[in-house]
């Protein structure tokens, strides 16, 4: 046993394998929802070497080879799940195809047959892989003494065990460089924004995590040669390269997800105002009553689906206020944006904002509505399912600005 404290790497292993495993399970539920083999593959490597981080952990490594009755086993299922993500990477690393060529909404989905068949082959060639350090960690004979956190560095001087560590150490390093090469590629292509923030995380983490290789190796050869006195390398530097890496890794497959998960939100949380509007209108629109301010706080999930139905119910809500509009608001508020010198999607939804305060005040004190022939013709309702959203969005930020009380002022002087 070394003297070795396990605390830290106990912190550390557990913390960076619980935040990927959330983020893994994150992945596999969007596949679930979406199912698309290249999703599948983000989610499955991520999902290896964070179970390979929790095992990893003094306290997890101990038990399972308690319950296994043979020393050292846990060391064979984090190398593994490590592989895993190796073979992972390299997976992605051909499916990943240049962004000019395909949609940035269609990234993990961009693979030809060819592409396949590519990935197909690296698969086959990690899953030799494995079963190699598989046998030649079962045959070894390196379950005693347990060593957590020296194990590289202890069995070293075994030629079964150094066969192992190399082969695992030359598949991380392979597939290390080969997903940071293609994420750089990637990144240089993309526009400025989560996607290409994210991308370019992973391609940063790989190279860390390529410092954790250099320095396992020269541990083990070193150790191998008989010469003492570089064990820090692979127990302390190492694994703080590893680690770091890991960390940049699990936040570059993350943060689009996260950037989308908090725009959402954010939309859905925006559009609340103009969606009392349309509710007031007329109730029977919305299919539940007004959520209170702290069930819209606590709004984390379906959030997509949320915000969509808010969408449609706010739409349905213009569609009633139309016999409503005011053709004296909309002149007003059109004179407004063009003194205000608003662009087209401003000036769009300043137009929207005023029309529909307007309308839901005069439906209110009851005012008869328009005939057919008179209701005005609002902008947006023409919009494309993408840009919608956003129209409605600044629609309702425009609800309650001063620019809107400024073109209702103007038209009823005008009336």
């Amino acid at each position: 046993m070394s003297d070795i404290p396990d605390t830290p790497f106990n912190v550390v292993y557990l913390g960076i394998g619980t935040v990927a495993v959330a983020v893994a399970v994150l992945k596999l539920r969007a596949w679930y929802r979406d199912p698309s083999p290249g999703l599948l593959v983000v989610a499955l490597t991520i999902t290896a070497p964070a179970l390979a981080f929790v095992v990893a952990s003094p306290v997890l490594y101990r038990l399972i080879d308690r319950a296994a009755h043979r020393g050292n086993l846990a060391t064979l299922f984090v190398y593994l799940g490590i592989t895993g993500f190796s073979a992972g990477a390299v997976a992605l690393a051909r499916i990943w195809t240049p962004p000019k060529d395909r949609p940035d909404e269609g990234i993990w989905d961009a693979a030809t047959t060819v592409t396949w068949r590519q990935v197909r082959k690296r698969l086959a060639v990690f899953a030799a892989l494995a079963a190699a350090m598989t046998v030649l960690f079962l045959t070894g004979g390196a379950h005693r003494p347990e060593t957590p956190l020296t194990f590289d560095t202890t069995f070293a001087t075994s030629g079964l065990i150094a066969a192992f560590l190399v082969l695992y150490q030359a598949g991380f390093g392979f597939a290390l460089i080969d997903i940071g090469r293609v994420c750089l590629g990637h990144a240089a292509r993309l526009p400025e924004g989560p996607l290409r923030r994210g991308i370019r995380l992973i391609a940063l983490g790989a190279v860390v995590a390529c410092g954790y290789v250099l320095c396992k190796l020269v541990a083990i050869t070193t150790a191998a040669a008989g010469v003492t006195g570089t064990d820090w390398l692979s127990t302390a530097l190492g694994p703080v390269f590893a680690a770091l890496g890991a960390a940049l890794i699990t936040a570059g497959f993350a943060s689009p997800a996260s950037a989308a998960w908090t725009r959402r939100r954010r939309d859905y949380q925006a559009l609340r105002p103009l969606w009392d509007v349309a509710y007031l209108a007329d109730e029977r629109l919305a299919l539940e009553a007004p959520p209170s301010a702290w069930t819209e706080r606590l709004a984390f999930r379906d959030l997509e689906w949320r915000t969509a139905r808010r969408g449609l119910e706010i739409r349905d809500g213009q569609l009633t206020l139309r016999p409503w509009v005011d053709p004296a608001v909309v002149s007003a508020a059109t004179e407004v944006a063009d003194r205000a010198g608003l662009d087209e999607a401003d000036r769009a939804a300043l137009i929207v904002a005023a029309s529909l305060r307007g309308a839901a005040d005069a439906l209110s004190v009851g005012r008869p509505p328009r005939p057919r022939e008179d209701q005005a013709s609002l902008p947006g309702l023409d919009a494309e399912p993408a840009g919608e959203r956003a129209h409605l969005v600044r629609v309702a930020r425009y609800l309650n600005a001063p620019l809107t009380g400024e073109a209702l002022a103007l038209a009823a002087a005008a009336t």
